[in-house]
This record gives structure tokens, C-alpha cells and sequence, in this order.
């Protein structure tokens, strides 16, 4: 996770939700892809904190979600 460099903003058209959010749920996150960096927010707090993790730290991150 990414705490000490600032992270420049991400463009709305660059968030997606997962496949698997129904809309019924309260557990929605949104991810974007940019350059080097994944970052995560939840879907109903769109101007909330938004974490941001290096290319390897999601992939380790979703291999072990996958299990």
C-alpha cells in the first residue's frame, strides 16, 4: 500500500466494479488500473480514502483472495 508518495487523481472513467457486485450488497469496491499502481475504493464513498498498492503487491493480493 502506497502511504507516503501522494497519489495524483484518478479519472471516474478509469473505475470499474467488479462483475460480482449485485447493486443489493453493502461489500461493493471499485478498482482503476493507472501506470505501476492499483487503486481500490468503496463504491458507495466515491470521495472517501482510496488505497493504493503496487502492480506485484495486487497481484499477490488476488491470487490469494482467489483461494
Amino acid at each position: 500500500m502506497n502511504a507516503k508518495e501522494p497519489v495524483q487523481a484518478v479519472p471516474e472513467s478509469a473505475w470499474f466494479k467488479s462483475s460480482y457486485s449485485s447493486g443489493a450488497g453493502g461489500e461493493c469496491v471499485e478498482v482503476a488500473n493507472a501506470v505501476g499502481s492499483v487503486h481500490v475504493r468503496d463504491s458507495k464513498n466515491r470521495t472517501g480514502a482510496m488505497l493504493s498498492f503496487d502492480a506485484q503487491q495486487w497481484a499477490t493480493f488476488v491470487a490469494f483472495a482467489s483461494h
